[in-house]
């Protein structure tokens, strides 16, 4: 039966003419396993993953292993970008049982969801033996096979735990943490550890907002050289722009290819603000770049940011991105095609597979002559339009609610900075132009959406696609990146009703989300139950559901001056900060939003007929300190308590600097701002 045609999860339908008999996650689904007394078989991952597929093709697409599965299993597929939180849950007991996690994620669990015994890929062989194994097992031992999953449920809520120890993330911890990450830095290639090697964004963001605090020159350097290394690197597109998410080799030479909508949100945030700190040339191209990338590669239009794009092309990974010197001449000429090569360090040996190359910027070529610059980029368009012509990767088209969070907090900045540095001197103003327009478009369509999809019933739906909202509900990650980014659009626009969203959105998390002594579950309280209740504080791939929450929480409070949102904030910190002093690379996230609460952070509210012209906002957030919140607009302007009376001085627009709800007196003069804000 194809219990996943009208799945939301194009993961889930990519599966659903499989011969194995897949159902989605469901209470259904364990009530079937209890009729026919087997076990059930867990099979998570998403759309965008390669070794996923390979499972998929050598396993649940063979007629014999389904049969297998079938006649012993019930065999459910969830999505862990949908159902982040069943994912939670078993990826610990996959690493309680295993010591390592990873998807696919193959996992074997008692009628009630008790996991007895975890694992991730399984080539087909392997799989067809472990098959048999657990179903002799679950008939012929079935009381080992009961105690092995008890074991695992007692595992698992250890690791699940709240209320453990708390402490003030303070200044000493937040200098500790940044001492620590200066000591795992790699200093030859940039970036921390060794092969894989991620894309270090949140900790690149606490390093860039601890120099603003303390004027720590290696903080910058740590940031700028990872910075430009990946922007160099393989991991970036040098043609389209955008990042993949990761690096398979220590100096981000060969990715591996799928592209994550939040890897992108986050990396714009790095290079933004890499861009608004310094002027570097290099970061305000991958800034622009990778906003372009968003916009036009994973925006829908009239709806929000599509998840990935796929690792591999055709079944094959890197088919769409890979080049030989001869392609190069082939779609170039003699002449272009050498230098190409050469700025590109495409080679015959080649530095991927069957002597291709991964395009790579072998140059420094932001600072070149303006006729160098401009054959590279007259090179690129031509080897972007006949890349064109090639097969292209898939594209998970689901939006998630938090990803999108983090996609409109990043343009927002992206065009806040860009408003400011943007010249109509600049020899690409009009390229500038027309990305700040575009991305300004996709990141409002994508706050509507979310506002008006996803938001149903005063609650967060996790995802949505085609327009049609899905079933799983919000988690905590969804509440906080989307409050932040509401945050965001309110400084942005000017406009009340993000502010009063956001705010409807932390009141719900702070109701329905809470756990003793100031941290927070990642699911609500009236979520369907599992066999712990995920709490997981650290920063993976994404922020934390409680970093990304605070960070939420500092916004509001300084936007709105309501005390207790900030008291919250700070006694969630309080139960990540044991952690950040020992494991930074982990809390990266939270390290950040400590140095906003540090700094104060700074409310500024400019009051000026003209938000968008005046040289007061500009200098405002030119000058901001970190994690501070920039209104401007008409005093009194309804929906924005900053701007409440807040009048011009004398005809004048007046900048009202506060830090921690103390504030100056009014100022009007940029001078004078910017000696308030230093």
């Amino acid at each position: 039966m194809n219990r996943l045609v009208d799945a939301t999860s194009p993961y889930l339908l990519q599966h659903a003419d499989n011969p194995v008999d897949w159902w989605p996650w469901s209470d259904e689904a364990f009530a079937e396993a209890k009729r026919r007394d087997v076990p059930v078989l867990i099979s998570v991952g998403y759309a965008a993953c390669h070794w996923c597929h390979v499972m998929a093709h050598e396993s649940f697409e063979n007629a014999q292993v389904g049969a297998l599965m079938n006649d012993n299993f019930v065999s459910i597929k969830v999505d862990r970008e949908e159902r982040p939180d069943v994912d939670a849950v078993y990826m610990t007991a996959t690493q309680a049982m295993t010591g390592q996690g990873g998807w696919p994620m193959t996992v074997f669990a008692t009628p009630d969801g008790t996991p007895f015994f975890c694992g991730t890929y399984f080539p087909r062989t392997n799989f067809v033996q472990l098959l048999q194994s657990v179903a002799t097992a679950w008939r012929e031992q079935r009381e080992a096979v009961l105690g092995q999953g008890a074991a695992v449920v007692e595992a698992i809520g250890g690791a699940q735990a709240v209320g453990g120890p708390t402490a003030p993330l303070d200044a000493p911890l937040l200098d500790a943490a940044a001492a620590k990450l200066a000591s795992e830095y790699d200093a030859t290639n940039g970036g921390f550890g060794g092969a894989p090697k991620f894309p270090p964004h949140m900790n690149l963001l606490f390093l860039l907002r601890h120099h603003q605090r303390t004027g720590d020159p290696g903080s910058l350097e740590i940031t700028r050289h990872t910075a430009e290394a990946m922007a160099r690197g393989g991991i970036y597109d040098q043609l389209a722009g955008g990042f993949a998410r990761y690096s398979v080799d220590a100096h981000w030479t060969v990715p591996h290819f799928e592209k994550m909508l939040y890897d992108n949100a986050l990396l714009l945030r790095v290079y933004t603000q890499l861009w608004r700190l310094t002027g570097d040339p290099l970061a305000r191209r991958v800034a622009r770049d990778t906003a372009r990338f968003l916009s036009d590669e994973l925006h829908r239009p009239g709806q929000g940011f599509a998840s990935a794009l796929d690792a591999d092309t055709d079944g094959v990974e890197g088919l769409t991105y890979a080049w030989t010197p001869a392609q190069l001449v082939e779609a170039l000429g003699e002449e272009d095609g050498r230098f190409a090569a050469d700025l590109f360090t495409v080679t015959d040996e080649g530095t991927f597979e069957h002597g291709m190359s991964v395009l790579r910027l072998a140059r420094d070529v932001d600072d070149a002559a303006p006729e160098v610059r401009a054959r590279w980029q007259q090179v690129v368009g031509r080897l972007l339009a006949a890349r064109d012509t090639r097969p292209q990767p898939a594209l998970d088209d689901k939006v998630v609610a938090a990803w999108n969070g983090l996609a409109i907090t990043a343009l927002a900045e992206f065009q806040q900075v860009a408003a400011v540095y943007a010249s109509p001197q600049d020899e690409d103003a009009n390229l500038m132009d027309g990305v700040t327009i575009v991305a300004d478009g996709a990141m409002r369509q994508a706050a509507e959406h979310l506002a008006t999809v996803h938001l149903v019933d005063g609650r967060l739906r996790r995802v949505s696609r085609n327009g049609k909202v899905g079933e799983p509900a919000g988690v905590l990650e969804d509440y906080g990146c989307v409050a932040e980014a509401f945050c965001a659009l309110h400084q942005l626009t000017g406009e009340g009703r993000w502010l009063a969203l956001a705010g409807e959105l932390l009141d719900t998390a702070l109701a329905h989300f809470a756990a003793p002594g100031g941290a927070f579950y990642d699911t609500a309280d009236d979520a369907e139950r599992l066999v712990a209740r995920p709490a997981d504080p650290t920063d993976n791939a994404t922020p934390s559901g409680r970093s990304a929450l605070i960070a939420g929480l500092v916004a509001y409070s300084a936007l709105s001056g309501e005390t207790r949102y900030r008291e919250a904030a700070e006694a969630a910190l309080g139960t990540v900060a044991p952690i950040v002093g020992k494991h930074p690379r982990f809390t990266g996230y939270a390290a950040m939003v400590g140095e906003a609460l540090l700094s104060g952070p700074y409310e500024i509210a400019v009051a000026t007929d003209d938000p968008a012209g005046d040289p007061l906002v500009a200098a405002a957030h030119r000058h901001a300190p970190p994690g501070a919140v920039v209104v401007a607009g008409r005093p009194d302007q309804p929906g924005v308590p900053l701007l409440a009376d807040r009048p011009l001085v004398q005809g004048r627009s007046a900048a009202y600097v506060c830090r921690g709800f103390v504030c100056q007196r009014p100022v009007t003069s940029v001078e004078d701002l910017v000696a308030e804000l230093g």
